[in-house]
């Protein structure tokens, strides 16, 4: 099976906001909150299904702030996945982005 050029979805989607923040290698917790009904891993799932993004998925316990045990999940990109893309259009799709805004 031959490896598929992942591709970039519109720069003003909640897919686009998602991969905004992958490519940026910042930590997710300062991200805006997705609006609508989606969740973020709906979206991750869509961005490694459709678009073929190699998204690495982390996953450890964690305890809510009423004590409660939950999981956390924290989903990245490899740097040199981030380096090519940015190489091959990316800088110019997240300048897109911040001109839609």
């Amino acid at each position: 099976m031959s490896k598929k050029t992942p591709q970039f979805p519109g720069v003003r989607t909640g897919r686009g906001q998602v991969l905004a923040v992958l490519l940026s290698n910042r930590d997710q917790a300062g991200a805006e909150p997705l609006q609508g009904r989606v969740s973020l891993a709906a979206i991750v799932k869509a961005l490694k299904r459709k678009y073929h993004w190699p998204i690495e998925t982390h996953s450890f316990p964690a305890n809510t702030i009423d004590g409660r045990a939950s999981w956390a999940t924290v989903y990245s990109l490899p740097e040199e996945v981030i380096a090519a893309a940015l190489e091959a259009g990316g800088r110019a799709w997240l300048d897109g982005r911040a001109g839609g805004k």
